[in-house]
Protein backbone atom coordinates (compact mmCIF):
# COMPACT_ATOMS: atom_id res chain seq x y z
CA UNK A 1 0.00 0.00 0.00
CA UNK A 2 1.14 3.55 -0.73
CA UNK A 3 1.06 5.12 2.72
CA UNK A 4 0.85 8.90 3.04
CA UNK A 5 1.20 9.34 6.81
CA UNK A 6 3.31 7.66 9.49
CA UNK A 7 1.92 8.11 13.01
CA UNK A 8 4.81 8.19 15.49
CA UNK A 9 3.92 7.22 19.05
CA UNK A 10 6.59 7.55 21.76
CA UNK A 11 5.94 5.14 24.61
CA UNK A 12 7.41 5.06 28.11
CA UNK A 13 5.72 2.85 30.69
CA UNK A 14 2.22 3.04 29.21
CA UNK A 15 1.23 -0.64 29.42
CA UNK A 16 -2.24 0.17 30.80
CA UNK A 17 -3.05 2.46 27.86
CA UNK A 18 -1.90 0.31 24.96
CA UNK A 19 -5.02 -1.84 24.47
CA UNK A 20 -7.22 1.26 24.27
CA UNK A 21 -4.65 2.94 22.04
CA UNK A 22 -4.73 -0.03 19.67
CA UNK A 23 -8.54 0.20 19.45
CA UNK A 24 -8.58 3.95 18.80
CA UNK A 25 -5.88 3.72 16.14
CA UNK A 26 -7.81 0.99 14.35
CA UNK A 27 -11.00 3.08 14.50
CA UNK A 28 -9.15 6.06 13.05
CA UNK A 29 -7.59 4.02 10.25
CA UNK A 30 -10.95 2.47 9.38
CA UNK A 31 -12.78 5.81 9.16
CA UNK A 32 -10.09 8.10 7.76
CA UNK A 33 -9.34 8.75 4.09
CA UNK A 34 -5.64 9.08 4.99
CA UNK A 35 -3.63 5.95 4.26
CA UNK A 36 -1.51 5.68 7.37
CA UNK A 37 0.80 3.35 9.25
CA UNK A 38 1.89 3.36 12.87
CA UNK A 39 5.40 3.48 14.33
CA UNK A 40 5.75 2.97 18.09
CA UNK A 41 9.01 4.12 19.67
CA UNK A 42 9.51 2.43 23.02
CA UNK A 43 11.71 4.72 25.10
CA UNK A 44 13.29 2.08 27.32
CA UNK A 45 10.09 1.15 29.17
CA UNK A 46 10.58 -0.77 32.42
CA UNK A 47 7.05 -2.20 32.53
CA UNK A 48 5.42 -4.54 29.99
CA UNK A 49 4.90 -1.85 27.32
CA UNK A 50 7.37 -3.34 24.83
CA UNK A 51 5.84 -6.82 25.06
CA UNK A 52 2.38 -5.36 24.41
CA UNK A 53 3.70 -3.26 21.51
CA UNK A 54 5.28 -6.35 19.94
CA UNK A 55 1.99 -8.24 20.28
CA UNK A 56 0.10 -5.41 18.54
CA UNK A 57 2.64 -5.17 15.73
CA UNK A 58 2.54 -8.92 15.16
CA UNK A 59 -1.20 -8.64 14.43
CA UNK A 60 -1.07 -5.83 11.87
CA UNK A 61 1.34 -5.40 8.96
CA UNK A 62 1.02 -1.60 9.03
CA UNK A 63 2.12 -1.35 12.70
CA UNK A 64 5.82 -1.35 13.54
CA UNK A 65 8.10 -0.38 16.40
CA UNK A 66 11.55 0.75 17.45
CA UNK A 67 12.82 -0.01 20.95
CA UNK A 68 15.54 1.86 22.84
CA UNK A 69 17.79 -0.13 25.16
CA UNK A 70 17.38 2.58 27.82
CA UNK A 71 15.27 5.65 28.49
CA UNK A 72 16.43 8.61 26.40
CA UNK A 73 13.50 11.03 26.60
CA UNK A 74 10.73 12.28 24.35
CA UNK A 75 12.91 14.29 21.97
CA UNK A 76 15.12 11.26 21.31
CA UNK A 77 12.07 9.08 20.65
CA UNK A 78 10.72 11.63 18.18
CA UNK A 79 14.11 11.91 16.48
CA UNK A 80 14.21 8.15 15.97
CA UNK A 81 10.70 8.26 14.50
CA UNK A 82 11.69 11.09 12.16
CA UNK A 83 14.81 9.18 11.06
CA UNK A 84 12.89 6.01 10.21
CA UNK A 85 9.86 7.67 8.59
CA UNK A 86 9.54 7.00 4.84
CA UNK A 87 6.18 8.66 4.07
CA UNK A 88 5.52 12.18 2.79
CA UNK A 89 3.98 13.24 6.10
CA UNK A 90 4.44 12.20 9.70
CA UNK A 91 2.17 12.61 12.66
CA UNK A 92 2.88 12.57 16.37
CA UNK A 93 0.56 11.58 19.20
CA UNK A 94 1.22 10.53 22.80
CA UNK A 95 0.31 7.05 24.02
CA UNK A 96 -1.75 8.41 26.94
CA UNK A 97 -4.68 9.24 24.61
CA UNK A 98 -5.29 12.68 26.07
CA UNK A 99 -5.66 13.64 22.41
CA UNK A 100 -7.57 11.61 19.82
CA UNK A 101 -6.13 10.01 16.66
CA UNK A 102 -9.35 11.02 14.90
CA UNK A 103 -8.24 14.66 15.08
CA UNK A 104 -5.43 13.87 12.62
CA UNK A 105 -8.17 14.31 10.01
CA UNK A 106 -8.63 17.93 11.14
CA UNK A 107 -4.92 18.70 10.94
CA UNK A 108 -4.47 16.93 7.62
CA UNK A 109 -6.92 19.29 5.92
CA UNK A 110 -4.32 22.06 6.22
CA UNK A 111 -1.00 20.28 5.66
CA UNK A 112 -1.07 20.94 1.93
CA UNK A 113 -0.72 24.69 2.56
CA UNK A 114 1.48 24.46 5.68
CA UNK A 115 4.62 22.59 6.64
CA UNK A 116 3.58 21.85 10.23
CA UNK A 117 0.07 21.78 11.65
CA UNK A 118 -0.27 21.45 15.42
CA UNK A 119 -3.21 20.97 17.70
CA UNK A 120 -4.21 23.41 20.42
CA UNK A 121 -5.84 21.72 23.41
CA UNK A 122 -9.16 23.40 24.16
CA UNK A 123 -11.09 22.68 27.36
CA UNK A 124 -8.01 20.99 28.81
CA UNK A 125 -8.78 18.16 31.22
CA UNK A 126 -5.69 18.59 33.40
CA UNK A 127 -5.03 19.73 36.93
CA UNK A 128 -4.96 23.45 37.71
CA UNK A 129 -1.22 23.31 38.43
CA UNK A 130 -0.50 21.56 35.14
CA UNK A 131 -2.53 24.05 33.14
CA UNK A 132 -0.93 27.06 34.83
CA UNK A 133 2.63 25.76 34.49
CA UNK A 134 1.98 24.94 30.82
CA UNK A 135 0.61 28.44 30.20
CA UNK A 136 3.67 30.04 31.81
CA UNK A 137 6.04 27.79 29.84
CA UNK A 138 4.31 28.67 26.57
CA UNK A 139 4.51 32.39 27.39
CA UNK A 140 8.25 32.14 28.09
CA UNK A 141 8.88 30.15 24.91
CA UNK A 142 6.95 32.63 22.75
CA UNK A 143 9.04 35.51 24.15
CA UNK A 144 12.19 33.74 23.00
CA UNK A 145 11.06 32.21 19.70
CA UNK A 146 8.29 34.57 18.47
CA UNK A 147 6.61 31.51 16.97
CA UNK A 148 3.10 32.75 17.98
CA UNK A 149 2.14 29.24 19.02
CA UNK A 150 -0.27 28.94 21.97
CA UNK A 151 0.33 25.30 22.88
CA UNK A 152 3.50 23.68 21.52
CA UNK A 153 3.18 20.99 24.19
CA UNK A 154 0.09 19.60 22.49
CA UNK A 155 0.98 16.01 21.55
CA UNK A 156 -0.85 16.05 18.23
CA UNK A 157 0.98 17.30 15.16
CA UNK A 158 1.45 16.62 11.45
CA UNK A 159 4.70 17.67 9.76
CA UNK A 160 6.00 17.35 6.22
CA UNK A 161 8.66 14.70 6.60
CA UNK A 162 11.41 16.52 4.72
CA UNK A 163 11.09 19.42 7.19
CA UNK A 164 11.10 17.07 10.19
CA UNK A 165 14.23 15.26 9.02
CA UNK A 166 16.13 18.58 8.76
CA UNK A 167 15.45 19.53 12.39
CA UNK A 168 18.71 19.30 14.39
CA UNK A 169 17.23 17.63 17.46
CA UNK A 170 18.46 18.03 21.02
CA UNK A 171 16.87 17.07 24.33
CA UNK A 172 13.88 19.29 24.98
CA UNK A 173 13.45 20.29 21.32
CA UNK A 174 10.03 18.64 21.12
CA UNK A 175 8.71 21.94 22.56
CA UNK A 176 10.26 23.91 19.67
CA UNK A 177 9.09 21.98 16.60
CA UNK A 178 7.06 24.88 15.14
CA UNK A 179 9.96 27.29 15.75
CA UNK A 180 12.38 24.89 14.03
CA UNK A 181 10.11 24.66 10.99
CA UNK A 182 9.95 28.46 10.89
CA UNK A 183 13.78 28.54 10.91
CA UNK A 184 13.62 26.56 7.67
CA UNK A 185 11.39 29.28 6.20
CA UNK A 186 8.45 26.94 6.53
CA UNK A 187 4.99 27.95 7.69
CA UNK A 188 2.93 26.61 10.57
CA UNK A 189 -0.70 26.57 11.68
CA UNK A 190 -2.50 25.65 14.90
CA UNK A 191 -5.95 24.03 15.02
CA UNK A 192 -8.19 23.46 18.09
CA UNK A 193 -8.41 19.77 19.04
CA UNK A 194 -10.12 17.72 21.72
CA UNK A 195 -8.44 17.02 25.04
CA UNK A 196 -9.24 14.27 27.53
CA UNK A 197 -8.21 13.39 31.06
CA UNK A 198 -5.61 10.68 31.49
CA UNK A 199 -7.35 7.34 32.10
CA UNK A 200 -4.35 5.24 33.11
CA UNK A 201 -0.65 5.54 33.85
CA UNK A 202 1.22 8.57 35.15
CA UNK A 203 2.38 11.79 33.51
CA UNK A 204 6.12 11.92 32.81
CA UNK A 205 6.28 15.71 33.23
CA UNK A 206 6.21 17.71 36.44
CA UNK A 207 6.93 21.29 37.47
CA UNK A 208 10.70 20.96 36.97
CA UNK A 209 10.65 19.64 33.41
CA UNK A 210 7.63 21.72 32.42
CA UNK A 211 9.03 25.10 33.55
CA UNK A 212 12.71 25.14 34.45
CA UNK A 213 13.90 22.75 31.74
CA UNK A 214 12.10 24.66 28.96
CA UNK A 215 13.59 27.95 30.19
CA UNK A 216 17.11 26.57 29.79
CA UNK A 217 16.16 25.07 26.42
CA UNK A 218 15.12 28.54 25.23
CA UNK A 219 18.72 29.68 25.51
CA UNK A 220 19.85 26.62 23.56
CA UNK A 221 17.31 27.51 20.90
CA UNK A 222 18.61 31.08 20.66
CA UNK A 223 22.15 29.77 20.16
CA UNK A 224 20.93 27.39 17.47
CA UNK A 225 18.94 30.12 15.75
CA UNK A 226 22.04 32.30 15.56
CA UNK A 227 24.15 29.46 14.12
CA UNK A 228 21.48 27.78 11.99
CA UNK A 229 22.41 27.05 8.37
CA UNK A 230 19.64 27.40 5.82
CA UNK A 231 20.12 27.56 2.05
CA UNK A 232 18.26 27.09 -1.22
CA UNK A 233 19.78 25.54 -4.34
CA UNK A 234 19.06 27.76 -7.34
CA UNK A 235 20.69 25.58 -10.02
CA UNK A 236 22.60 22.32 -9.97
CA UNK A 237 24.47 19.90 -12.15
CA UNK A 238 25.65 16.86 -10.25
Amino acid sequence: MNYVLTIIIPVYNEEDNLKRLESELLEFKASSQITSKVLFVDDGSTDNSLEKIEAICNKYSDFGFLAFSENKGLSSALKAGFDYCDTEYLGYIDADLQTSPKDFDLLFEYIGDYDLVTGVRVNRNDSYLKKVSSKIANFIRRRFTHDQMDDTGCPLKIIKTDYAKRIPMFRGLHRFLPAMVLLQNGNVKQIPVQHFSRQAGRSKFGMTNRLFGPLLDCFAYLWMKKKYINYTIHKKQV
